[in-house]
């Protein structure tokens, strides 16, 4: 539900860029702040196991806020395998994970020195 949300909240950002507030006048978000909501769904984590070939990753994370989840170590599925190449346990990473039909996928995933 908290995903919902947050996807109104960006759609409802994006028409007010787009679209005129009134004559020649438009509304506009400055690029600080944008870059700011796209951090804010990045979640500290670092790594405890990866299983490439499965396309699965444990991580012990801080909250997710998009999922309203508390911290916690779990497994998650990558979105592509491909992605777990690079890592390995012990690494910091910041990821975004996103629930896709009820199953928590990680979606974006970088480590961090």
């Amino acid at each position: 539900m908290n995903a919902l949300k947050q996807f109104l909240t960006v759609s409802a950002l994006a028409l007010g860029v787009a679209l005129p507030v009134s004559g020649l006048a438009q509304a506009s978000v400055p690029v600080a702040d944008v870059q700011t909501a796209a951090s804010a769904a990045l979640t500290d984590g670092e790594i405890k196991k990866v299983d490439a070939e499965r396309g699965k990753v444990t991580i012990k994370h801080g909250v997710i806020q998009n999922l309203d989840m508390p911290g916690m170590t779990m497994v998650f599925t990558a979105k592509d395998k491909g992605m777990l190449s690079d890592l390995k346990p012990g690494d910091k990473v910041k990821f975004v994970a996103a629930d896709e039909g009820g199953k928590l996928v990680v979606t974006e995933i970088h480590a961090v020195q």
